[in-house]
């Protein structure tokens, strides 16, 4: 065989040749619509970023203290692939005393890395190619690809500010089809803020429950709800305990988002495919996160309070803001985002971000980076300090001066 000189060349796939190496799956999957804006803050000084949604808090001290005397006690190795048994035993007391919700920590609570592989984990382990999955528009940006990359249809149904940005039942129910499987809910809502009441969700439960539909249901923003509201949990309504998924887990709550600990409570047989998949995918989730997070049920509740405590000032700080400036924004009831509308200023949304981003400095994310429903909004994380959110809404009413509509 001739050998190469340094000056020949080995040919390089064509572009359709690339493009055949991907999966279709994979290629159905659009890049993110937010990581655009985070690649331009990067390279930019002195920018209020109320675009990514992650506590501006440190882990309490306590949980730290707990994932470095695991360290110091050689605590280093695998778990099973269930999680740590303590870890699954604390969370099943937690989930039955605040919810009535009773799982098996042995066959019905998995330890995930993070809600992330919680909802890899369930959308592979129910949906089937072809399988139809009801999912309201807009919805946290992962959910939908989350199906897509599962083999499924996700089917977006629309909400609007007018109602809470909450599902009618009317409009899911004519969504429903015989190749519907399951539907995908987060609530407390990524990016909306909407946190439904018991009674709100019972009608959409109840079309579960005559349609033999799967829910996953993505709650880890269950402990971060305001204003009098009480979260659901979605397995707790008459006839969902037997087709629910249910995830969780530490990182907003608790502020430990790096930690990458989550949980998933599922029916066993449902909780036996998942696990199929994670021992595969990811043997156990982080053993010294874990010893943390144990911290975290245990002895972490006066540390959520105070959080919460502060997130709801900053709450009210921006949303009754953002309708001082003229930007209608419906009432957050959890999670940490706001999501006003911008479609009376004379941008769109993307325009609207980008420019806010260029002249002032301040950071928010296109609402159609979160489905065809969220155009004409941006989504606004308060999990920021008040002194930074009082300082944003100086520079967008500065902006909003010089928008098209305001000249």
């Amino acid at each position: 065989m001739p050998s190469l000189s340094t000056g020949d060349r080995l040919p390089r796939p064509s572009r359709a040749q690339r493009t055949e190496r991907i999966a279709s799956r994979v290629q159905a999957v659009p890049a993110s619509g937010i990581r655009r804006f985070f690649d331009i803050i990067a390279s930019m000084d002195q920018v209020i970023s109320l675009g990514v949604g992650e506590p501006d808090f440190v882990t309490p001290w306590p949980i730290r203290e707990a994932a470095i005397r695991a360290i110091e006690q050689g605590q280093t190795h695998y778990t099973s692939n269930f999680g740590l048994r303590e870890l699954r035993e604390a969370i099943a007391v937690e989930l039955e005393r605040r919810y009535g919700l009773e799982y098996d920590p042995e066959s019905e609570l998995l330890i995930t890395t993070g809600v992330s592989e919680g909802l890899d984990l369930a959308a592979r382990t129910v949906i089937n190619p072809g399988d139809e999955v009801i999912v309201p528009d807009p919805s946290y940006a992962a959910h939908a690809p989350a199906v897509v990359l599962a083999g499924g249809t996700a089917v977006p149904v629309a909400t609007a500010a007018v109602d809470g940005f909450a599902l009618d039942p009317a409009a899911v129910a004519a969504a429903i089809t015989p190749r519907t499987k399951a539907m995908l809910l987060g609530y407390p809502a990524n990016p909306t803020g909407a946190a439904p009441s018991r009674e709100a969700l019972a009608p959409i439960a109840q079309l579960a429950v005559k349609h033999n539909l799967l829910v996953i249901s993505d709650e880890i923003y269950d402990r971060l709800v305001y204003g009098g509201a009480s979260h659901t949990a979605l397995a707790g309504l008459p006839g969902m305990r037997e087709r629910t998924i249910t995830l969780g887990g530490f990182s907003k709550s608790h502020a430990m988002t790096g930690w990458r600990v989550g949980w998933a409570g599922a029916p066993p047989d449902i909780f036996a495919g998942m696990l199929k998949i994670h021992q595969y995918a990811m043997m156990s989730a982080p053993t010294v996160a874990q010893w943390a997070a144990l911290e975290a049920v245990r002895a972490g509740e006066e540390h959520v309070a105070a959080m919460r405590e502060e997130y709801d000032r900053r709450r009210l700080l921006m949303w009754r803001g953002f309708n001082r400036l003229g930007l209608p924004c419906a009432e957050p009831r959890g999670a940490f985002y706001a999501f006003p509308s911008v479609a009376g200023c004379g941008y769109d949304d993307e325009t609207f971000a980008e420019q806010l981003l260029l002249q002032e400095q301040v950071a928010v994310v296109p609402g159609s980076a979160f489905g065809a429903a969220g155009a004409g909004h941006v989504r606004a994380c308060y999990a920021t300090s008040y002194d930074e959110i009082e300082e944003a809404l100086e520079r967008i009413e500065r902006f909003l001066r010089n928008a098209p509509l305001a000249k």
